[in-house]
């Protein structure tokens, strides 16, 4: 089974339209800008980039980032994602990237 690490050392850059993400310098570009992310946000989008195009729900973007699961972590999850929608979306009100899936988790899109 191939982990997301291995599968960055096989490709050291994410692109998705205008979003670039560099594995190998751990930095992040919309339309050749690079954009600053704190090291959270910068996990969540990588973690996202893995499974691009696939609902991930809450429980496991938090497992996955903060190690553990509780209940009110979810909403520190939603600020982190309102935050990186901000720096990386033209209209974070309208987002091309990063899409809600109501009652479950985010979905990086794959198109």
């Amino acid at each position: 089974m191939t982990s997301i690490n291995d599968t960055i050392e096989e490709n050291s850059v994410f692109k998705l339209r205008d979003l670039e993400i560099d594995y190998e310098k751990r930095k992040v570009f919309v339309r050749g800008e690079n954009i600053h992310l704190t090291p959270i946000e910068y996990k969540i989008i990588v973690l996202m980039s893995k499974y691009s195009g696939r609902v991930l729900t809450h429980k496991f973007i938090i497992k996955e980032i903060w190690g553990s699961y509780l209940e009110n972590e979810t909403q520190s999850l939603r600020v982190f994602m309102a935050s990186i929608r901000r720096k990386i979306e033209k209209d974070s009100a309208q987002p091309e990237y990063i899409i809600t899936e109501m009652g479950v988790g985010y979905r990086l899109v794959d198109e």
